[in-house]
């Protein structure tokens, strides 16, 4: 069959398929899809929800009795059954850091959010030691090293902080914070996640 042959018979079909179909009425004003403000609607709503997304949540983290530290204290801390050897490697920096957390030119408030939000993804992740970057605020208001003793004061609210203690020299020293996280309840399956992924 030749091409002209085939375009005059689908031509034929379609005339058939119009009579079936009989007289066609035109939409109604209203009843047109408006694609247009469909779509402006479809973008604010993305929009919106991304924000939702991007604003931080709240912390639980508490704000009261906070009992502050002097810029050139030492911060120490461990669960009970933490073994001596894991702590004192802790303390000597002797642990690889898997991951940094700057809290420097962040309000209080922000730093709790973000320290809240950034040691409960890291544990998710099966990180074991976060090194914490607060200073040591000797200048400080209205009283000095306040944010590392806030650090102090959150880091055991943490059910999955199992040990903390401040850097050696050369990871920021008296600025600074080793953290220790429990093993995540999934950590074989996360191993064998990251090996597949090198």
């Amino acid at each position: 069959m030749r091409d002209e042959d085939q375009d005059f018979e689908q031509l034929d079909s379609f005339q058939d398929f119009l009579q079936e179909l009989g007289d066609v009425k035109p939409l109604k004003s209203d009843d047109k899809v408006h694609l247009q403000q469909t779509q402006q609607s479809l973008e604010k709503q993305l929009r919106r929800e991304a924000l939702l997304a991007q604003k931080p949540k709240e912390s639980p983290l508490t704000f009261d009795g906070v009992k502050p530290v002097a810029p050139d204290d030492y911060l120490e801390y461990k669960q009970a059954g933490i073994q001596d050897g894991v702590y004192k490697n802790l303390r000597q920096g002797k642990y690889p850091i898997e991951q940094k957390l700057s809290l420097a030119g962040l309000t209080l408030r922000d730093s709790s959010i973000t320290l809240y939000q950034k040691i409960n993804a890291a544990h998710e992740r099966g990180v074991r030691t976060l090194l914490i970057q607060h200073g040591k605020g000797e200048q400080s208001q209205p009283f000095p090293a306040l944010k590392k003793s806030y650090v102090n004061h959150w880091l055991p609210q943490f059910n999955n902080v199992i040990a903390f203690h401040t850097a050696q020299p050369q990871h920021g020293g008296l600025g600074a914070t080793y953290v220790l996280l429990k093993k995540h309840p999934n950590q074989k399956l996360i191993n064998r996640e990251k090996q597949a992924k090198r």
